[in-house]
């Protein structure tokens, strides 16, 4: 058995010891999002530093707890702060604790980040539903020995968001009058904003918005096989008409701004599951 999944085996262990439930629904909370935390019934909230193999969240707007819980009927696990590249973790353990979740027994998995928009049809504060992402700028992780018992070694990601879950997002959207975009994300490492050229080649390149998290973190569910559905916050403006300056702080007020309307968009999605 590879050492991958003798750890996936021990975090597992570990976190069932403390909160038995099985979740449903994976939920990772980007920059700012936090307070989505505020709307479930929390069962336990296990921080990342305790959890064996768990890397821990280093970046300001990220609490960095795995939060039990429900909504409704609804049993699910929500990381409170993500892991990223930029921090100095390999792409590997960027992605761990999907892993890890997926073993946990969730059935889908709602991600959502702060991300800067390069399609001048963005404002600051809309809601960009993911229809595909660009990865080009990233590193895969799943790079290196491959573990059949979590993937096959040449995953598709032809389609690597859920039809399906969008069609409910769609819907609810609709039902609550909450404007959602649609677009591509292109995934960068970070940490540096991006510089004026860079927004350029983006968009260009056939992107709506870019960010510093996500992509990996989809393409490791799609090695699970499991299905994805995500959401940007455009939190900045990366073309040549915004100002110039971009800071992190900045990003932050954004999304919190922003956070009511996502809040209510993943609820209703996790009901409709």
């Amino acid at each position: 058995m590879s050492l991958i999944i003798d750890q996936l085996k021990e975090t597992v262990g570990f976190i069932r010891n403390i909160c038995p439930a099985v979740p449903e629904v994976g939920i990772v909370l980007g920059s700012g999002l936090g307070n989505f935390l505020k709307d479930i019934i929390v069962e336990a909230s296990i921080p990342y530093e305790d959890i064996p193999h768990f890397p821990v969240s280093t970046v300001k707007g990220h609490k960095g707890a795995l939060v039990f819980g429900s909504i409704q009927d609804k049993k699910i696990v929500a990381m409170a702060g993500r892991f990223h590249f930029y921090e100095g973790y390999t792409a590997r353990e960027v992605i761990y604790p999907i892993r890890a979740m997926q073993r946990l027994g969730i059935k889908n998995l709602l991600l959502s980040n702060a991300a800067g928009g390069v399609n001048p049809d963005f404002k600051v504060g809309d809601l960009m539903m993911i229809n595909d992402h660009i990865s080009l700028a990233t590193v895969n992780p799943l790079l290196g020995p491959n573990d059949e018992l979590l993937g096959r070694r040449f995953p598709d990601m032809s389609e690597p968001y859920c039809p399906k879950l969008m069609a409910k997002a769609r819907a609810i959207g609709a039902a609550l009058k909450i404007p959602l975009k649609e677009g591509v994300y292109f995934g960068v490492t970070g940490p540096t904003f991006e510089t004026r050229a860079e927004y350029k080649m983006i968009y260009r390149l056939g992107a709506d918005a870019v960010g510093m998290s996500t992509v990996q973190e989809t393409i490791a569910a799609v090695h699970m096989g499991l299905p994805v559905f995500a959401v940007s916050v455009i939190t900045d403006l990366g073309i040549e008409e915004s100002p110039a300056v971009i800071t992190h702080e900045e990003v932050l007020e954004a999304a919190g701004k922003a956070e009511p309307l996502l809040t209510a968009l993943f609820k209703q999605l996790i009901v409709a599951l």
